[in-house]
């Protein structure tokens, strides 16, 4: 791409900041200062010194720091705040010096460069030469490096039935498509060592610190009011991803390039191997320092860890992992938006019109979350064929896995508590109809 630079020939022409000392040197918590002037009296200091500065003790409010800075031919003040660093707003520096410097450069670009800010994004690089291409080549590599036969997933709708209870979402293998779940870029601020320039809008990120936010899955650098456009196609690198545990969903799926967290897969495949007649598999607790070693192991070496029976011999120990990887979740398998919907559902009386509002809902989770809720049903509901040895039912299992799998976006231990037997029914129905319900 072509970047522009326009705006970063403006922060090189921006005033640089000249300190006005005082005569007489005065101790305080922000520093070396004027002591308790007026604003007259600070505005004769500072006269004619583009960039010039100071810090007064305000008259209005003692006690209070004040920075006086010269921009434009007229004096601004600000309230001057110190915790360890300096700030006047959201922005925190080592220095006073940098703080200027940094208020200098911004002002002098919102000033000058206004209206071309204004109109920055309406002609965007993003989609034409910047991430979306670099996104296809790294993912061209990724796969061609990876499995032979990556997996790939649509979702499919009979639109030929009418009825909302019978309609199914159904997974299907195809050799069509690759994986296309959507997720959502994960900004944050960040503060950029040397020139750099937005990756949507191909302008210049100005400033000292703090000049822009960078997605923290992918690493995509942009401006702040450019993030708001950009669009909802995160591809995380794996590099990016610490863990695997207390890791969104979605993005787990998407950095690995599977449909499902290899957790639940590789869990489940455990479960099933050696593991369905155990005596109350999923309410038994295993060893709570076992379990937090097949944690480590898959966030240390995700799907190569070791969870074999000579590994860990108690099946519970890799169920209670399964259970703890969902329960740690930032959002849960079901999500915080849904979770009311949920249990407005579970308190209708009629069988029929609740299966079909569970239905609804569950056509509403984020592609990833349907498809490990619907993958993680469908053991259940093996688990409960077995229920002659391992004493587990769809109500047994409710009561385990509703908490787990649907939180209060309040956490309110009150609602929580009110909402357990909602919860357990959601669970439980889905257990029993999951044929239907996807």
């Amino acid at each position: 791409p072509i970047w522009k630079s326009y705006l970063y020939q403006l922060q090189q022409e921006a005033p640089r900041p000249k300190r006005i000392t005082c005569p007489q040197e005065v101790s305080a918590s922000v520093g070396l200062f004027h002591g308790t002037i007026s604003r007259d009296y600070a505005d004769e200091l500072l006269a004619g010194a583009e960039g010039a500065y100071l810090i007064r003790e305000s008259q209005r409010q003692p006690g209070t720091h004040t920075l006086a800075l010269r921009f434009g031919h007229q004096t601004l003040n600000y309230r001057l705040f110190y915790d360890g660093k300096h700030f006047v707003g959201e922005k925190r520096f080592e220095s006073v010096h940098d703080l200027v410097t940094d208020a200098l450069i911004t002002l002098y670009i919102e000033t000058k460069a206004a209206e071309y800010i204004a109109k920055m994004t309406t002609n965007p690089i993003y989609e034409h030469l910047g991430y979306t291409s670099l996104l296809k080549d790294k993912m061209v590599h990724r796969l061609s490096r990876g499995r032979t036969e990556p997996r790939r997933v649509t979702f499919q709708r009979d639109e030929k039935i009418s009825s909302p209870l019978v309609r199914r979402s159904a997974l299907k293998d195809t050799p069509e498509k690759q994986c296309s779940y959507e997720k959502i870029h994960n900004f944050k601020v960040h503060t950029f060592r040397g020139p750099h320039w937005c990756e949507y809008c191909a302008n210049f990120m100005w400033g000292l610190i703090a000049q822009g936010v960078r997605c923290s899955d992918c690493g995509l650098n942009v401006h702040k009011q450019c993030s708001k456009l950009v669009p909802s196609d995160c591809q995380p690198d794996l590099r990016r991803i610490k863990k695997v545990f207390s890791c969104d969903l979605t993005t787990l799926v998407k950095a690995h390039n599977t449909t499902r967290p290899m957790v639940v897969d590789m869990c489940i495949r455990e479960i099933e191997l050696r593991g369905m007649k155990s005596e109350g598999l999923y309410r038994v607790s295993g060893f709570s320092e076992h379990i937090e070693d097949v944690r480590l192991a898959f966030d240390r070496d995700g799907e190569k860890a070791d969870i074999s029976a000579s590994a860990y011999a108690d099946i519970n120990i890799i169920a209670g992992a399964l259970k703890l990887y969902l329960r740690d979740l930032p959002i849960p398998v079901i999500t915080f938006d849904l979770y009311s919907k949920f249990i407005q559902a579970a308190k209708i009386l009629n069988a029929e019109s609740r299966l079909e509002a569970i239905h609804e809902n569950l056509l509403q989770l984020p592609p990833a979350h349907y498809e490990t809720l619907r993958y993680l049903m469908a053991h259940l509901k093996r688990v409960t064929m077995f229920e002659k040895d391992n004493l587990m039912n769809s109500e047994n299992l409710g009561i385990v896995f509703g908490p787990t799998l649907m939180q209060p976006p309040e956490q309110n231990a009150l609602t929580t508590l009110n909402d357990m037997r909602q919860q357990k029914l959601v669970v439980q129905l889905i257990i029993e109809h999951e044929d239907v319900l996807f």
